[in-house]
């Protein structure tokens, strides 16, 4: 009897197969040669397919009136100089970048170069991080109006009303580190350092002209300056933060160094670190941002009204419903808005003691208080107020997936500017899942 499982091929087979296996050759494979010369014609068009979202993007940009960027070209017809860049390709570059979520003008120089889609807005044409960042931040105005004709487009479709439109503020990181922020007596020091600086360098470079106009040493002005001005315009800003704490604290009043205007605000992870307050608005039907602002605030109280009037002198019409969260519940706020027409949705603060019922108004509430109090007590109400989240979160947590955590840039202006094209990339991608703009075809 065998002592194993299955039967042993004989002797002579096992050894016939293991002379086979010693004769057998080197394995035959396809192996990368990157060096062999391939030719491969190929148009710019081709790089990607006709259904391509990069198409509708260039699509869009040729709609909209480019007028004003041309005006600031310098290169014209006839006179020397430098073909400038096309401001339709860099608005098409911004826009399909941050719709990608790439918000770094370095990254998107390199995508230029290595991306199939950025290579075709590109057309063979070659451009620099230096233009694409200071092109995203100059534009600043024409970006407000863009925002404006975008939602107007998007209501002439009749797939946006004004009607009701939800507003909610997202922290976002600033472009400075937690230790650049200073006191006023470090502020000083650093103020008389600076100072000190630039005036060794000047004196450097009078005593050495031959050296003055050099690459280096045109840097290390220009960057003493910089310092300069960023400290000054930190201790210009200090007045206004002393003045915003108690009599006891306002020693403790700190600026950055690095960003003067931004503030030390609670994030939604409940750590504290330098950012700014950007606050959108956009429509219950079809989730359009209509209104863009950006603030050094770290509480939403006192956004709402300004943000209402923005949507009535961007489109001269009034909201009839306004939906906020109770972080932009502030009773003044309440009366100015709801005393001009547009009816306000916010959750009642609840009341201190069990036995008080926050939805019945108290003898110190005014008439709209009071309706306000009645209102969100009401099933009706309850019901609209369900829109605000599915509204205004969607449109927050969009703007994340797009990485608007932290900007680059620094500056109130600056961020506006950033947050604009965010709200234009935010509006083209409704347009397109709404059909207003069509996302296949070259």
């Amino acid at each position: 009897m065998s002592d194993t499982l299955f039967p042993l091929p004989p002797a002579e087979a096992a050894a016939a197969t293991s002379e086979a296996e010693t004769q057998r050759g080197e394995p035959r494979l396809e192996r990368a040669d990157r060096h062999q010369l391939r030719l491969q014609p190929q148009t710019m068009d081709e790089l990607v397919p006709a259904d391509h979202v990069v198409r509708a993007v260039w699509k869009y940009v040729e709609s909209l009136p480019l007028a004003p960027l041309y005006e600031e070209v310098l290169a014209v017809e006839g006179q020397a100089g430098r073909p400038a860049i096309d401001p339709k390709l860099l608005v098409a570059l911004w826009l399909y970048a941050t719709i990608q979520g790439v918000g770094s003008a370095r990254e998107l120089a390199g995508l230029t170069v290595e991306h199939n889609a950025y290579r075709w807005l590109c057309g063979g044409v070659s451009v620099c991080y230096h233009t694409l960042s200071d092109f995203r931040t100059a534009h600043g105005a024409w970006c407000d109006q863009m925002l404006t004709h975008s939602v107007a487009v998007l209501v002439h479709a009749q797939v946006v009303d004004l009607k009701r439109i939800a507003e909610d503020g997202l922290r976002v990181r600033a472009s400075a580190g937690a230790s650049s922020f200073r006191r006023r007596e470090t502020l000083e020091g650093c103020w008389a350092e600076a100072q000190a600086h630039v005036a060794d360098l000047k004196r450097e470079q009078e005593a050495h002209p031959e050296a003055a106009g050099t690459k280096a040493a045109k840097a290390r002005e220009r960057a003493a300056r910089e310092r300069e001005e960023r400290v000054k315009q930190a201790l210009q800003e200090l007045p206004q933060i002393e003045a915003a704490k108690q009599e006891q604290d306002r020693a403790k009043a700190r600026v950055s160094t690095t960003d003067a205007e931004a503030r030390v605000m609670k994030m939604a992870d409940g750590g504290f670190r330098p950012a700014y307050n950007v606050q959108l608005a956009a429509t219950t039907a079809g989730q359009a941002i209509v209104a863009v602002s950006v603030t050094n605030s770290g509480s939403d109280m006192g956004q709402m009204p300004a943000m209402v009037k923005q949507v009535e002198e961007r489109f001269e019409t009034r909201p009839q419903e306004w939906l906020v969260d109770g972080g932009h519940a502030k009773k003044e706020d309440i009366e100015t808005v709801s005393e001009k027409g547009t009816t306000v949705y916010a959750p009642v603060q609840k009341p201190k003691k069990a036995d008080v019922d926050p939805h019945q108004p108290r003898a110190t509430d005014s008439e709209a208080i009071a309706a306000w109090r009645q209102r969100m007590g009401t099933p009706e109400a309850k019901e609209i107020y369900k829109d605000r989240a599915a509204t205004i979160e969607c449109v927050n947590a969009q703007a994340r997936q797009r990485e608007l955590k932290q900007v680059t840039v620094r500056g109130t202006a600056k961020v506006l500017a950033v947050v604009l094209w965010y709200a234009l990339a935010h509006n083209l991608m409704r347009a397109l899942a709404l059909g207003v703009v069509a996302c296949a075809g070259p």
